[in-house]
């Protein structure tokens, strides 16, 4: 699944939220999606295949990676426990002018973090910014604000960043537009009777052609995504709101409750009744 992730990740006076995922977790295979803000993540335990945009990484436990702004991602753990970190990179502006100009330019887009450190420095202070967040104590704060100018002053000194995303081809880079029109379609109509025609349209494939298009860079196909997508926005309103199974499933776009359930239970493991009663 991909999709333009519009949740508040953090607090309004500390942005910063950490995910820690493991093999329970409801979302423990990292749905392909973007957001806005930077996110960071480290391996604890196994392996992890994570795709940014078309460009592949393997992590083992150890290893760390930078996600920058507005990049296509996913992850498909194995035997892993991994953690992240999203942030809004703008609550690190200080009014120094030297430090601003460096964020401006990576918040603008005319800056990009190298997407694999191995700068032992670098990555030593990630692993330190992950264990403080951790903490939940006085100063945790004060000091996961200062590990954050830390790492950045670092990537600044070593010139661990670019003008552009590792080298890809233009069609590469026009297959990635392509892609978030479409999921973008999707995420605004998701509740209604969307057809593969209708995804394929806005692609401006053919259908045939935009199946093989959707399934070469997600590597699920449209109406699996589709339904993962669905499934995603009602586990929401389960865990968030008051109104009944039925009504959940109208909402986002299932017709059927009979075949909301079957898919909710295929996606997720359990009933939607069941999930619901699990988390509260």
């Amino acid at each position: 699944m991909i999709f333009n992730e519009l949740k508040r990740h953090g607090r309004d006076d500390f942005p910063f939220e950490l995910y820690c995922l493991h093999h329970q977790h409801p979302k423990y295979k990292m749905a392909f999606h973007w957001h806005t803000n930077l996110e960071l993540v480290r391996v604890l335990q196994g392996r992890l295949s994570l795709t940014l945009d078309n460009r592949n990484h393997l992590l083992n436990a150890g290893d760390v990676a930078i996600i920058n702004s507005e990049t296509v991602h996913g992850a498909t753990p194995e035997d892993c426990i991994y953690q992240c970190i999203v942030f809004n990179a703008a609550f690190l502006k200080t009014n120094n002018r030297a430090c601003d100009a460096f964020l401006d330019d990576l918040l603008s887009h005319n800056t990009f973090l190298i997407e694999r450190p191995f700068d032992t420095d670098v990555v030593s202070t990630v692993h330190k910014i992950f264990d403080q967040l951790q903490n939940d104590g006085d100063g945790t704060t004060f000091k996961a604000l200062g590990l954050f100018h830390q790492l950045l002053g670092e990537i600044q000194q070593k010139k661990l960043f670019n003008a552009y995303l590792p080298p890809s081809s233009v069609n590469d880079e026009k297959k990635v537009i392509k892609l978030k029109t479409v999921l973008k379609f999707i995420r605004e109509h998701f509740a209604t009777d969307i057809t593969l025609d209708d995804m394929a349209v806005v692609a401006g494939f053919s259908c045939k052609y935009f199946c093989k298009f959707f399934k070469d860079m997600t590597g699920t196909t449209p109406v699996n995504y589709l339904m993962a997508y669905r499934i995603e926005r009602a586990e929401r309103k389960l865990l968030t709101s008051d109104q009944s199974i039925t009504q959940v499933a109208f909402d986002c776009g299932f017709n059927d409750l009979s075949y909301f359930i079957k898919t909710f239970k295929t996606f997720k493991g359990v009933s939607p009744k069941e999930y619901r009663k699990r988390d509260h």
